[in-house]
């Protein structure tokens, strides 16, 4: 998904970290939001290392093992930046484990297929969502953040597999297509769930910080992280 805000940033956005982080609020909702993170790469690595003991293949359980690995790299980008602004990282992401583990409890998946649609479907919608935010980031947060979003590979390796099992059964498709719509309301109500109970975090996305999302930009954003969903489960042969 393309990040929306392609112009010459500006207010926050133009201010490194150690200028943006002397508004109070600030500074707590830039942590809130990196211990979201944090806990959401720490659980992806784990959950990639669990979906590999459902590969069909060596070769496919070597793949995801390589990606968990990249997961795991990421976490502990976001680890050490907390760490590095004197915030303890497992008091950052604690206020979102139950939340994120609550989400995974609820979408366990049932096979290989339906693992590798929830890693492409759930972990993007995250992505697009973190995307979003970054564009109104501070200059040092808005790097990292962006860093650890890069693509692991696991997007186009979805791709290729769940086509290939359409392609030998086009029954799947229909069963895929329900989980990954299923996945999507998940995700949402579990992040909209996150927000809302963080005061700094929701206060920043609905404009109470300065260059925040006001709450019609709130709803284009979640029309832009629905559209990139769309076109993703068109990607994989899916119905939206």
């Amino acid at each position: 998904m393309e990040t929306p805000h392609n112009a010459t940033p500006t207010g926050i956005a133009a201010e490194d970290w150690a200028t943006a982080s002397a508004e109070p609020q600030y500074r707590a909702a830039v942590i809130d939001l990196l211990g979201a993170l944090a806990y959401g790469e720490l659980a992806a690595f784990e959950r990639l290392a669990e979906d590999a003991k459902l590969a069909p293949t060596l070769a496919d359980k070597a793949e995801l093992a390589k990606m968990a690995s990249a997961e795991f790299h990421h976490f502990e980008q976001l680890r050490d930046r907390l760490a590095a602004v004197d915030v303890e990282p497992t008091t950052a992401m604690e206020p979102f484990a139950k939340a994120l583990d609550d989400f995974h409890r609820q979408t366990a998946p049932s096979d290989w297929l339906e693992g590798l649609v929830k890693a492409y479907v759930g972990d993007s919608i995250a992505s697009d969502f973190y995307r979003e935010v970054a564009a109104r980031l501070d200059s040092d947060t808005r790097g990292l953040v962006l860093s650890v979003l890069d693509d692991t590979g696991h997007g186009n390796f979805a791709v290729e597999k769940v086509r290939a099992a359409i392609d030998a059964d086009p029954r799947v498709g229909g069963r895929l297509a329900l989980w990954a719509r299923r996945l999507m309301g998940e995700a949402l109500s579990q992040a909209q769930r996150v927000v809302a109970e963080r005061d700094a975090l929701s206060t920043m996305l609905v404009g109470g910080v300065a260059d925040g999302f006001d709450l019609a930009e709130v709803g284009r954003m979640f029309s832009r992280i629905t559209e990139a969903h769309t076109k993703r489960m068109a990607a994989l042969g899916l119905a939206a």
